[in-house]
């Protein structure tokens, strides 16, 4: 493939009004496959990384993802780029991305095939039985435990913080993410990671949607990330506090750029 080759297959993917370029650097990185500046909008991929052309649309596509969400982003603040330093792989990107290789795979442009490796596919069996289901069954277990010592520490008249960090010295989210799956019916299946996901979705039938479709082999990022923007647009209140977060995490990143221009302007 050349370069306008692969950037005819990302507007096959999806399209962009916004014209951007894909540059094969002819060189190879330790440090990372592909990136995308969104300044000018370029797309660079180094080439020497990768083995087949699946690898190379991989990132390509992964690219391309900042290159449409910085669009979307373009369109929302007329015309202001994202500020130097601000996190792009966030939960909306990985969504992005995932739904963006689904796509890809649809139409024939990239593909991930098991088939072609029957060792890999005897061993992701095991992981998902032996490791991933067994291990979510010890952490819903794990989950009723701690409710259970939640109880008997109100009833002896114990701080239940201070039991989790000085007696099981346990992080307390990492408790509070255990305890919820003890008390949320989770399907095991999913694995520890994946079930905390899921449970964060308040409605039963949201989570034994978004259960269904992670089993079916949907990324867990763009499923939790769908279900709790349906969610969200049905709910004013949500959609009121999400932008609030948007808002308060974007002062705090002004805010933090000012203390900086303001300690740099003393040192002048």
């Amino acid at each position: 493939m050349d370069n306008e080759e692969i950037k005819q297959k990302l507007l096959q993917i999806e399209n962009t009004d916004l014209e951007f370029t894909v540059t094969m650097t002819g060189k190879e990185s330790t440090r990372v496959n592909g990136l995308y500046k969104p300044e000018t909008h370029e797309i660079l991929l180094h080439n020497k990384n990768f083995k087949s052309d699946m690898q190379l649309i991989y990132t390509a596509i992964h690219e391309y993802t900042h290159h449409l969400l910085t669009e979307e982003f373009l369109a929302e603040t007329g015309g202001k780029l994202p500020m130097k330093g601000s996190k792009v792989h966030t939960a909306a990107f990985w969504a992005k991305f995932h739904t963006l290789l689904e796509k890809a795979e649809e139409l024939g442009i990239y593909k991930i095939d098991l088939e072609e490796s029957p060792e890999l596919k005897e061993l992701t069996e095991k992981i998902r039985k032996e490791y991933m289901e067994v291990n979510g069954k010890l952490m819903q277990e794990f989950g009723k435990l701690l409710a259970e010592a939640h109880k008997l520490c109100e009833k002896a008249n114990i701080r239940y913080e201070d039991y989790l960090d000085r007696i099981l010295c346990l992080p307390r989210n990492s408790a509070k993410d255990i305890t919820k799956l003890g008390a949320v019916e989770v399907d095991p299946a999913l694995g520890f990671d994946n079930m905390k996901k899921v449970a964060m979705l308040k409605k039963p039938e949201d989570r034994a949607a978004a259960t269904q479709s992670i089993l079916g082999g949907k990324a867990p990022d763009t499923v939790t990330e769908l279900m709790k923007k349906c969610s969200s647009n049905n709910d004013p209140r949500a959609k009121l506090e999400k932008e609030k977060n948007r808002l308060t995490k974007t002062i705090e990143a002004l805010q933090q750029r000012l203390q900086y221009v303001e300690e740099s302007l003393e040192q002048l």
